[in-house]
């Protein structure tokens, strides 16, 4: 019996240690802020795409790695209402991000610049697969077959948007093909 009574405060020890290692320290009370970022594609007005005649196809033209924006660390306290980015991201015949473009920037002030510079340092970071353009025909016997075909440059318009909630912010976007 004694042994019973030992192996009892064993336990009893052991999960009380266990539970105490889920007791955690008053926190401050400022919440944690962290950040995150999301995106839309967006067809502005007059967006020209490429015209494609008869017997040509395209493809690819897809994101197969995108970089979230980063929150700027240094907006977090103030916690601004929340900030859209639109910027028109061309993409070379490889499918690496060439240039990011944004209306506005020379007249944004330096909290804007935070938000520019966020989108700017993530979008460079995208890799797209190439846009190919082929060109089908058929031959004697109606069988189609790939005349040529190459890459081309293409570019899309993402809208970028930052919010902070509650001191936690998050960003967001979306592409527009052209």
């Amino acid at each position: 019996m004694g042994k019973r009574t030992n192996l009892g405060h064993a336990a009893a020890s052991l999960l009380f240690l266990l539970l105490g290692g889920c007791v955690t320290s008053p926190a401050s009370n400022k919440p944690n802020a962290t950040g995150d970022a999301s995106w839309r594609i967006e067809m502005p007005p007059g967006t020209v795409s490429y015209q494609l005649a008869m017997g040509e196809v395209s493809s690819g033209a897809t994101p197969f790695r995108r970089v979230k924006p980063v929150y700027p660390p240094g907006l977090l306290d103030a916690c601004p209402p929340p900030q859209e980015v639109p910027a028109l991201v061309i993409v070379d015949d490889q499918g690496a991000v060439a240039e990011v473009r944004v209306a506005g920037e020379q007249q944004a002030d330096a909290s804007r610049h935070a938000f520019i510079d966020a989108v700017r340092a993530a979008a460079r970071q995208w890799r797209f697969q190439p846009l190919l353009i082929s060109r089908w025909a058929a031959d004697a016997d109606g069988n189609s077959h790939v005349v040529d075909s190459g890459t081309r440059p293409f570019s899309l318009t993402y809208v970028f948007r930052f919010e902070c909630h509650l001191g936690k912010p998050s960003v967001s976007a979306a592409a527009a093909q052209g």
